[in-house]
């Protein structure tokens, strides 16, 4: 299979999906065409119609009930991502297809409205998100996820937002207004310093630079907003981490987190080609490492250990983290979002029902 590296993207193999009952390989045909240069791989955008957005969540550990992804695939690119397997379900590659064949669910906000007015349902805050990036860049055209956070914003409700995108600063107005009653937490994803590392792992995301700035404009601006140092790459990005916790701090982050790498199912092969691609003399060191830090495997599926990692090297990394955030001012206080200022939507027929009794 040939290894490409393709302008603005990140995967270098359009690989198979494990579901996917039928493989392709570019082979030579005698005419010398598998050195033809390919045509650019475009974005797509198919509308998903959806018939629920709300997922909820089970795993011990993580801190939130309930997720919502307005996006399938995610035009950012970033290789390390551990949501790319999930293209599979679609019939569809990991690979280049997670990044350039996208999904989206233009009925998200109507949806939402309607799980919200479910007399069964129980208010707890939203993550958005935890699969694909809310703030990709074809949020600019679609808005969807305004169309959520207007929502949230109508009827009070709690949510939490990780994203690598200064666009979210398109939303301060509405980010702003759920501030005000502590109904919003920020998280900027910020996994290196390094403009060429960068442009190499996340192609199509903000600059570090454009990311710590939006930081410190949504915490001008009233709104929350912490780091997320994720996911952390042996050898490649993990020197960096201090040196993260502390442009996040002097650009106004008071909250701070972590992960260590993940390759679960096929983005263990997607990565370890960029990784042979990009970084050759590095590739086997930062797989060795990982592997010491993943019990011996590539990937550590298990509750508890599978954002942090196992063993010495898992337990330095940890360390150096909690001394950093101790030294800075990093999470002083402890801060929950409020779920007692939601007001349910009123079903279909409630106000005639009500307005009749009177």
């Amino acid at each position: 299979m040939k290894h490409e590296v393709n302008k603005g993207r990140g995967a270098t193999l359009q690989i198979d999906g494990r579901f996917e009952n039928v493989s392709r390989e570019r082979v030579d045909d005698g005419w010398s065409t598998a050195d033809e240069e390919l045509p650019a791989f475009k974005t797509t955008v198919t509308v998903e119609h959806a018939k629920s957005v709300l997922q909820h969540q089970k795993s011990p550990d993580i801190p939130f009930d309930y997720s919502l992804n307005a996006y399938r695939g995610c035009e950012h690119g970033c290789i390390y991502c551990y949501a790319r397997p999930s293209h599979g379900y679609l019939n569809l590659s990991p690979g280049l297809d997670f990044e350039t064949k996208l999904f989206a669910k233009p009925e998200a906000a109507k949806l939402l409205r309607a799980e919200l007015a479910k007399p069964s349902y129980c208010c707890s805050p939203i993550a958005l998100g935890s699969n694909t990036d809310p703030y990709q860049p074809v949020e600019r055209e679609w808005k969807i996820t305004r169309q959520i956070l207007e929502v949230l914003v109508e009827h009070r409700h709690p949510v939490s937002i990780v994203t690598k995108s200064s666009l979210i600063e398109r939303d301060i107005d509405l980010l702003a207004q759920l501030a005000a009653d502590n109904l919003v937490q920020v998280f900027i994803s910020v996994t290196t310093l390094e403009g060429e590392i960068a442009r190499r792992m996340e192609p199509r995301a903000a600059t570090p630079r454009r990311r710590l700035r939006a930081i410190e404009t949504l915490n001008e601006a009233g709104v929350p907003c912490g780091v997320f140092v994720a996911p952390v790459i042996p050898f490649l990005t993990d020197a960096e981490l201090e040196k993260i916790l502390e442009a996040a701090y002097g650009h106004g982050a008071r909250s701070a987190g972590f992960t260590l790498l993940r390759l679960p199912y096929e983005l263990k092969d997607l990565f370890k080609d960029w990784l042979t691609v990009h970084y050759p003399l590095k590739a086997e060191h930062v797989m060795n490492r990982l592997r010491e830090m993943r019990g011996g495997r590539e990937n550590d599926p298990e509750f508890g250990s599978r954002f942090r990692g196992s063993g010495l090297f898992a337990d330095l990394l940890s360390r150096r983290f909690h001394k950093a955030c101790e030294r800075l001012g990093f999470n002083l206080e402890e801060s929950s979002l409020d779920t007692t200022l939601f007001k349910p939507p009123l079903l279909h027929g409630q106000m005639d029902m009500f307005q009749g009794m009177a």
